[in-house]
């Protein structure tokens, strides 16, 4: 029995000789020795048979049957038979089984750091107690922890990207491989230099996927002169979003579909309504409305309830109530509808003074109006002033004098 135990449990190290077993109910203890004379020292490696001492050791092994595993580990202490070594005296250690000042062996410790791996600590420590391994939670993380990093291979593909260590203040260069999608290595900074040092490092490198930022494309350059350097695809997709973006916005007023329900007819306000309205007809915000209104009233007058326009025109119940109460659209040109006076009201003749004389510079006409008891932002005088250069760009004359008025 003894001997099956040898081959079943120690077969990493054939010099493991198998002395006792018992079970106490609690745990299942297992009296192991060395079978050889003596062992190599660590320190020089010479071997020695020259016996110092002997104690016990209790490292714990993997469970069997859910019951724990104690080791009875009979070591000897050797002396060192080199003199000038700095070790004068040194215990056997079992390969594969003991290391030094270890509680556990390393198949032990092997399984808990893969525990430790997928589960993390306090769900890796429940799950070890299932089994009948018993670790802390901060014994599983050291365990994963101590484990080396592995060494990636040199990537053919690698992309280069910013990431943030400080959104806006402090940016790094992550490097992936593109074919496996794993990261490779994290710099501090994302200066040329930096990258190109990286790059000349990795001279299997045929590909460089980047984004189109000038210190990337000059560290590829420079770090992987032969490499192929290419924009990455979510750059791509990225600029094409936004400059579509920047298209329709542009051209906002001509996609805009006009307001209508099929079977309904728009109607167009009288001269004499459009009169007396703050904004005259043409105005976009304002023939919505009107229009709104009218298909509303039109709607209500066929027997329709509030809640059935709404639905029908999908508008909210609340916007359908105060179109249905407003008796003319001019009833609901109110706030931003009405020309309020602004902080720009009382300097607007100097300005046009001033335009006319040819100081046709906003931050200049700023300054100036300013000491004269503006309280206002700078983005108001340009506003108001964007019309006077469109008036000049579309007469085609670049010289100062011609307001939109056609003064």
């Amino acid at each position: 029995m003894l001997l099956r135990l040898e081959e079943l449990l120690f077969l990493s190290d054939p010099e493991v000789a198998v002395m006792s077993a018992e079970d106490d109910g609690e745990a299942i203890w297992i009296g192991i020795t060395r079978k050889s004379a003596g062992a190599e020292c660590p320190g020089c490696g010479r071997w020695s048979n020259r016996l110092h001492g002997s104690y016990l050791r209790f490292p714990a092994d993997l469970p069997s049957a859910g019951r724990r595993v104690v080791l009875r580990l009979q070591v000897r202490r050797f002396i060192c038979a080199d003199t000038s070594c700095g070790r004068q005296t040194f215990v056997e250690q079992i390969a594969g089984l003991t290391r030094r000042h270890a509680q556990r062996t390393d198949r032990l410790r092997s399984a808990l750091a893969e525990v430790g791996l997928a589960l993390a600590g306090r769900a890796g420590a429940r799950l070890a107690d299932v089994f009948g391994i018993s670790a802390s939670r901060s014994t599983v993380l050291r365990l994963v922890d101590a484990i080396p990093d592995p060494q990636p291979s040199s990537p053919r593909v690698v992309g280069i990207d910013e990431y943030a260590m400080r959104k806006g203040r402090i940016y790094g260069t992550v490097l992936v491989d593109v074919e496996t999608r794993r990261p490779v290595d994290l710099l501090p900074d994302r200066e040329a230099g930096t990258v190109a040092a990286w790059l000349a490092e990795s001279p299997g490198i045929e590909v460089v996927c980047r984004d189109r930022a000038p210190f990337f494309a000059e560290g590829a350059s420079t770090g992987a002169p032969t490499a192929v350097q290419v924009a990455d695809r979510f750059h791509l997709w990225r600029n094409l979003g936004e400059a579509a973006e920047r298209c329709v916005s542009r051209h906002r007023v001509c996609l805009r579909a006009p307001f209508a329900v099929p079977g309904s007819e728009s109607v167009t306000p009288s001269a004499s309504e459009a009169g007396v309205s703050p904004w005259p007809t043409g105005h976009r915000f304002a023939d919505r409305t009107r229009e709104k209104h009218a298909i509303v009233h039109g709607m209500l007058g066929e027997g329709h309830s509030r809640r059935a326009v709404a639905r029908e025109l999908r508008m909210t119940y609340r916007t359908v109530q105060r179109l249905a109460d407003a008796a003319v659209p001019e009833d609901l040109f109110q706030g931003q509808w009405q020309n309020r006076r602004t902080k720009l009201e009382d300097f607007k003749p100097y300005l046009h003074e001033r335009w006319a004389e040819g100081c046709t510079n906003a931050w200049t006409l700023w300054k100036e109006i300013q000491g004269h008891g503006y309280a206002g932002g700078y983005g108001a005088v340009r506003a108001y002033l964007r019309p006077f250069r469109d008036a000049v760009r579309r007469a085609g004359r670049h010289r100062p004098g011609l307001l939109p008025g056609g003064s």
